[in-house]
């Protein structure tokens, strides 16, 4: 009885291995670095020390998605022109030099320099995007994208713990200085694994500078005609991220910014929030969401497989209304419920949505097909994190998250009657 289940078992995950499995082991050591100052990011833009404000983070927030919007044509066209490793491998490197302007920050405008230099290395992500598709049987995508949140959820649970003790032990600002050399030294760590990476197309090879700057202007023309030779259902479902992207971006700085207060050694008050909850409390609702994705993932993988990417993408959508009104109006009980809430539909919208776009775009293709839609995205995030900040500091602090409301009705419509997954799944 015991041999057929592990027979089962790996049948079942006989895909991780290879390019896959090297990726998923950066992903688990980049996301615990990352969100161990991903806790309390925003107050420490904020804090007095550094000296910014809502709006000055929604500035550093446009910055930095401005610049990751005006590589992603080069970095999708390149990705299918030259490959996918030598991007990813080398930029990474350069990723997590970047946070070395976060760990030294005297003030706000060095992390606002780091923004901009991290977001330009990020050139890599269409093709990190284009390899993890590539590495993926269609008829595992849904728990292939499943098992990567799975398992770096396991891995970022404890980084809100290790960052609630460091800000503790060393006091809020000396604490985040710590965690984000931590994350330099972490992400160097993953960048060299990354150099262990196979090609998936063509030879690859490195790109000179001239090279680079000529295949701009290429890049965008391709990037805009590849969309020529999609279905009209990847439009749509195109349209509907980018509602969502918007809605999502004018709050996603400021969550810990309306919940949490900060208090300085001698225990004066900060940062007062508007639910008062404290950053012990907020490190332990962090690891509250990522233990409610782990659960979700691998069911909500085999539910993409099994019944289609649509109806996950329908729940989704229609669980972020509940979670985020009971974000806005909540205490510390009511994001106890918010957050599981929040994490599922997360999950659905980030596996159905990825496992459709691989359906439905081929395999020559994807690297200009993620490069043009992040490109938009990015704009669109640059857009939403500017105004959510401004309107955060200067019109209502509820308006952020109560926007993103608003858009579900439309996404739900578009993806309900305008988008259809394909007959026959690209490979």
């Amino acid at each position: 009885m015991r041999l057929p289940i592990i027979s089962r078992l790996k049948e079942e995950f006989s895909f991780i291995q290879g390019n896959y499995a090297i990726l998923v082991l950066s992903w688990i050591i980049m996301d615990f670095a990352m969100e161990m100052p991903g806790t309390y990011y925003s107050l420490y833009v904020i804090d007095p020390a550094l000296g910014g404000t809502e709006t000055i983070l929604g500035i550093i927030g446009f910055v930095s998605f401005l610049a990751l919007a005006l590589v992603q044509f080069p970095g999708g066209y390149l990705a299918d022109r030259h490959g996918r490793k030598w991007l990813i491998s080398t930029m990474t490197f350069g990723v997590a030099l970047s946070y070395i302007f976060y760990a030294l920050a005297p003030s706000w405008h060095s992390i606002l320099v780091g923004a901009m230099v991290g977001g330009l290395c990020l050139i890599y992500q269409p093709a990190l995007l284009a390899m993890v598709a590539d590495s993926l049987p269609s008829e595992k995508r849904g728990m292939g994208f499943s098992i990567i949140t799975l398992i770096t959820r396991v891995a970022t649970t404890p980084a809100p713990a290790v960052a609630a003790f460091m800000i503790t032990f060393y006091e809020f600002v000396p604490g985040m200085r710590i965690c984000y050399f931590i994350l330099v030294a972490l992400f160097l760590t993953a960048a060299t694994l990354r150099s262990r990476l196979r090609e998936t197309v063509g030879e690859g090879g490195s790109i000179d500078r001239r090279e680079f700057v000529s295949s701009y202007p290429r890049a965008i023309r391709e990037g805009v005609a590849v969309w020529r030779k999609v279905p009209r259902s990847m439009y749509y479902l195109f349209l509907s991220n980018i509602l969502g992207t918007l809605g999502f971006a004018m709050g996603m700085l400021l969550f810990n910014v309306y919940a949490v207060d900060t208090y300085d050694a001698y225990g004066n008050l900060v940062h007062a929030s508007v639910l008062h909850i404290s950053t012990v409390d907020w490190a332990i609702l962090g690891m509250f969401l990522f233990v409610t994705m782990i659960i979700f993932a691998i069911p909500v993988g085999k539910l993409v497989d099994k019944v289609g990417r649509k109806i996950p993408i329908l729940l989704g959508l229609g669980l972020l209304a509940p979670s985020s009104l009971l974000f806005v109006y909540g205490d510390l009980a009511k994001l106890y419920i918010c957050m599981p809430l929040f994490g599922l539909a997360q999950i659905l919208l980030m596996v159905g949505f990825s496992a459709l776009q691989a359906d439905l775009v081929p395999k020559e293709q994807r690297g200009k097909i993620i490069g043009s839609s992040n490109f938009v995205n990015y704009i669109i995030m640059a857009l939403g994190t500017l105004s959510g900040g401004f309107i955060y500091e200067h019109v209502s602090p509820q308006l952020p998250f109560l926007i993103p409301v608003v858009f579900v009705v439309p996404e739900i419509l578009i993806i309900l009657f305008l988008v259809h997954e394909p007959e026959k799944r690209e490979e």
